[in-house]
């Protein structure tokens, strides 16, 4: 599982990010499962998984913060 790179993410509308958010946590559900149950085999998935997901929700927030801002 390749990171997301900032980037990318800003390329993304703020509707695609939220969507990819919501993916991505479902994801994480699924890995956490997976760990507990003992099949999980590279337990790196789920920092990769986390750390994109904390990239995606300080960018729209970003983009929120720039957005209400400019609208003053």
């Amino acid at each position: 599982m390749k990171a997301m790179k900032v980037e990318e993410i800003r390329k993304l509308a703020a509707e695609e990010i939220r969507t990819k958010i919501v993916d991505a946590r479902d994801e994480m559900m699924k890995l956490r499962f997976q760990q507990v149950t003992g099949q999980l085999t590279d337990s790196s998935h789920l920092k990769v998984l986390r750390r994109d997901i904390a990239r995606m929700v300080t960018i729209l927030r970003e983009t929120e913060r720039v957005a209400v801002e400019g609208a003053k």
